[in-house]
């Protein structure tokens, strides 16, 4: 299963930062980029991975999303500069969707590496003082004081000095606000997978348990 939450991950990881320049709105005051509603559920799949397979397993998925996240914008960059077909009309169009700035880009690797390892750290921590008992607390805590951190430093790094601090603090406000009632929502799936997850491993577990020859 750790494959499958690995490769699910990095999947949801590098289509958030696709969708990231789509921008949509609820009402006329708050505004979200269409990749939040993909990348929330990074966390708890980061979370399961934590509760079941451990922490250095989960920091190693973060390191794989950082580096496919380097990897995906060295080999955009590329198409881009790649000469255009002269029949291709869209050149212009492909590079504004891939193109997020070098400010976007830096926060959103800065945030990102930031934000998934605290929590990382934040849910160890309280698995070793809960064990087994009380998920829902690391899982809610964990993600909302990482989401509240990665969206902090997101948009203060690419858009501080753009935007008025005021617009600056509603837009971390709202974002932050989706995030806090997304991590709400998607307890009773960290539960589930989790189950999923230990019935796979003790499967396994089993399977593999060496026969003793006397």
């Amino acid at each position: 299963m750790l494959y499958y939450l690995n490769g699910l991950f990095v999947g949801l990881l590098i289509l958030s930062n696709i969708l990231a320049v789509k921008l949509f709105s609820f009402g006329s005051w708050i505004v979200l980029p269409a990749a939040v509603i993909v990348y929330v559920f990074t966390y708890p799949i980061l979370d399961v991975i934590t509760e079941v397979y451990g922490k250095k397993a989960a920091h190693r998925t973060v390191l794989t999303g950082f580096l496919t996240q380097l990897f995906a914008i060295i080999f955009i960059w590329i198409a881009i500069q790649l000469p255009a077909a002269s029949f291709y009309e869209n050149q212009q169009a492909f590079e504004t969707i891939f193109t997020a700035g070098f400010r976007v880009t830096i926060a959103s690797l800065v945030a990102y590496l930031v934000s998934q390892n605290l929590d990382v750290l934040i849910f160890n921590k309280l698995k070793s003082r809960h064990g087994d008992k009380k998920l829902w607390i690391r899982n809610n805590a964990s993600t909302m004081a990482s989401q509240l951190v990665d969206t902090t430093i997101f948009i203060t790094i690419a858009f501080y000095g753009i935007m008025p601090l005021g617009a600056l603090l509603t837009l971390i406000a709202t974002q932050y606000a989706f995030k806090f009632v997304v991590a709400i929502l998607d307890t009773p799936i960290v539960y589930l997978l989790v189950s999923i997850c230990r019935k796979k491993e003790a499967i396994h577990g089993s399977k593999s348990v060496p026969v003793q020859i006397y």
